[in-house]
């Protein structure tokens, strides 16, 4: 068993309740994600995707800080921030939401989750909300409080998910729809529980709200949830490339605005009230976009592992864009990538050459996702 002091680059690094307890059951290696660690190896990343998509896995993801926002205004407040209309939005209800700067560019792609009428948690991605959401609170007169609060969610994901769910529980969680959440207690604490996850498959969020307890909550789901196939895990980049799900700062960043990635859905121009960015995104919706994501298939071996740089996209000798995250999918039997690619040679549906860490080699534009297109899993 390794020991907590034995990984660090410093207390500047955070580390979850959970930290710990995934030390006890495998964890080899971390990665960086909101200033906290996150697991990233449990052994063999295929295995973990196997595992991911046949039975179920339990990971740590308190690297998902909540922006907490409350108070009287708080509704008003958190409108102001995301450029999806929440008029309509309920107590209990989760959404995919953006949150866009005064020119449109994307600081992050998280999921908001409504507690009370005036209450709400934004799920981050990897950029620093907290900080964003403040700094324009201080700009207004809205009353509100901005905070992290004492919340860090597990990822309870796969096919057996709900079966070690109802275990866990009772059978009440089998009312809980998909994108919508509800409070448990467990050991005397609160539990917030989503029917989210950052995986395309059917599964569960479980935000423990008492970091003293991140062992033992970790320990019970494990020790209820092996018999039934649970093993630990982390997120699978396979996957969420099958899956088409944004990583941020690979597929997307500021300067990446939500009609280059296909995400109109999410911009509700047609509103009385102003949102951030508005304005410069009408103005993008009216003048068209110059690049698009797109997904490609990869005529090469199979990749060893995921890309750890951009690779350029050519067509020809000229430039037309960037794989930002590939990787092969055992299931599909294919090298799999997500790519922002010049709307020019969408358009022209050229022969697309990729210049990766081994060689260069042709690629064809493919429709995104690569699996489960009407996200049937998910919903089930």
């Amino acid at each position: 068993m390794k020991k907590s002091d034995d990984f660090g680059f410093g207390t500047q690094i955070r580390k979850s309740p959970f930290f710990d307890a995934t030390l006890d059951w495998g964890a080899t290696g971390f990665s960086v994600y909101n200033h906290m660690y996150i697991p990233r190896d449990f052994g063999d990343p295929e295995q973990n995707f196997w595992n991911l998509v046949n039975e179920a896995i339990l990971c740590d993801v308190s690297v998902e800080r909540q922006v907490e926002i409350s108070g009287p205004d708080a509704a008003d407040f958190v409108q102001l921030l995301t450029s999806r209309d929440l008029s309509k939005m309920k107590v209990g209800q989760c959404k995919y939401i953006l949150i866009t700067n005064q020119d449109g560019g994307l600081l992050n792609d998280p999921v908001l989750l409504k507690l009370a009428d005036n209450r709400f948690w934004i799920s981050l991605a990897d950029s620093d909300i907290l900080l964003w959401a403040q700094g324009v609170a201080v700009n207004t007169e809205f009353d509100v409080n901005i905070f992290e609060p004492d919340a860090s969610p597990l990822q309870l994901q796969g096919p057996k998910s709900r079966d070690i769910m109802v275990k866990l529980f009772d059978e009440s969680i089998l009312d809980l729809k998909y994108y919508w959440h509800r409070e448990y207690r467990w050991n005397g604490i609160s539990l917030v529980i989503s029917r989210t996850g950052w995986s395309s498959e059917l599964g569960y969020e479980i935000f423990l709200t008492d970091k003293t307890m991140g062992r033992e909550l970790w320990n019970h789901i494990m020790l209820i949830g092996q018999p039934m196939g649970l093993k630990p895990g982390h997120t699978s980049s396979i996957r969420r490339i099958e899956g088409a799900m944004l990583s941020y700062h690979a597929d997307a960043d500021i300067n990446t605005n939500p009609f280059e990635l296909g995400l109109d859905r999410l911009v509700n121009l047609n509103v009385s009230h102003d949102f951030i960015g508005k304005k410069a995104l009408a103005k993008i919706k009216s003048e068209g976009v110059k690049q698009s994501q797109v997904g490609l298939v990869l005529k090469c071996d199979p990749l060893k592992g995921p890309n750890t740089k951009f690779w350029t996209v050519k067509n020809g000798e000229q430039k037309v864009g960037k794989v930002t995250s590939a990787i092969y999918s055992p299931r599909l039997k294919k090298n799999i990538a997500l790519a922002m690619v010049s709307s020019k040679a969408i358009e022209e549906e050229v022969t697309l050459q990729v210049e990766t860490s081994n060689g260069s080699f042709t690629a064809n534009v493919v429709d995104l996702p690569f699996y489960d297109p009407n996200k049937s899993i998910t919903k089930s």
